[in-house]
């Protein structure tokens, strides 16, 4: 339960961190697309119906996420060749201005805020870069989820 929670309390936080001036507003919870695009960093080439299967999404909220990651330059998507039906979904080959914006956010005025002692941001920093050093978004794949 603990981990679940301390999950719920990284991913606001982490929501709370991103720019969201001039992006207008969305069907879509930052949560979900920051969900979304793990999944298809973890899984290039895609389609729809994988990213749902494995997100636990419905499709059309993926589809929605997917929408808004085009839209922000973050993904690319083409027909699939063995089945034109189908389109694949891959991380963009390029970073856009609103990629770029999302990874130069600066956490630290959201996280230092979040603690009950601010003079330790350094050191939860540190556990939050060896986390992420070992909890990848494929370590979801690994568990099976």
């Amino acid at each position: 339960m603990e981990l679940a929670l301390l999950g719920r309390t990284l991913m606001k936080l982490g929501e709370a961190a991103i720019p969201t001036e001039g992006i207008g507003a969305h069907g879509t919870s930052e949560q979900s697309v920051i969900i979304v695009a793990a999944d298809v960093k973890a899984h290039p080439g895609t389609p729809v119906k994988d990213i749902a299967a494995r997100t636990g999404f419905p499709q059309s909220k993926v589809s929605a996420c997917v929408a808004r990651l085009r839209e922000a330059g973050a993904v690319e998507s083409e027909a699939d060749p063995a089945d034109r039906r189908r389109t694949l979904i891959r991380p963009s080959g390029k970073v856009s201005a609103r990629v770029a914006e999302v990874r130069a956010a600066d956490i630290d005025p959201v996280l230092a805020a979040a603690l009950d002692d601010p003079d330790r941001l350094d050191e939860v920093k540190s556990a939050l870069r060896l986390l992420a050093a070992h909890l990848d978004p494929g370590a979801l794949t690994r568990i099976g989820t």
